[in-house]
């Protein structure tokens, strides 16, 4: 075989290995950036809870109402500030207060009020982004050839409140 021929063959080959290369590299590059915002996620919302656990929404600071605290922790787990500016940006892409939800003993007493622990009873705080309908977060891939668009299950973080 001829030198010119050996180069044709090899051209023809990494033509066969480039395109499966290529969207190995590429889907490997987006599970990356989806574990990314998941793991923002997680943390927006642990923020947000270990706020409220340190605010009893029954009896406020002056000057503050339950509504005014469950609002500043949704802001907490979007932009990472107690009070979003006009033009905030959100510390994982995409995800707005509409897409955050705030439960405490007053706005879920059912779930979240006076929970039987073994040395008596304990308050629970939780925070949740995602859901259903508009409220769901969903994540855009760059590359939708390789990974699809995908929407998150619902991020939940509930922690025991400081006030029982």
């Amino acid at each position: 075989m001829t030198l010119r021929k050996q180069r044709g063959i090899a051209a023809v080959e990494l033509a066969f290995i480039l395109v499966p290369m290529l969207m190995v590299c590429f889907g490997i590059t987006e599970l990356g950036r989806g574990l990314y915002y998941y793991n923002g996620l997680v943390k927006a919302t642990r923020g947000a809870t270990r706020f409220l656990t340190e605010r009893d929404p029954a009896s406020p600071p002056t000057g503050e109402t339950a509504d005014s605290i469950r609002l500043k922790a949704r802001s907490l787990a979007v932009c990472g500030a107690q009070v979003c500016a006009e033009n905030y940006v959100p510390l994982v892409p995409g995800l707005t207060l509409a897409q955050v939800s705030v439960c405490d003993k007053l706005n879920c007493p059912g779930t979240h009020a006076n929970i039987p622990t073994g040395q008596g009873s304990v308050d629970l705080v939780s925070v949740t982004i995602g859901g259903s309908g508009s409220a769901a977060f969903s994540f855009t891939s760059l590359a939708s050839w390789v990974i699809p668009h995908f929407t998150f299950a619902p991020v939940t973080t509930t922690m025991a409140s400081q006030f029982f």
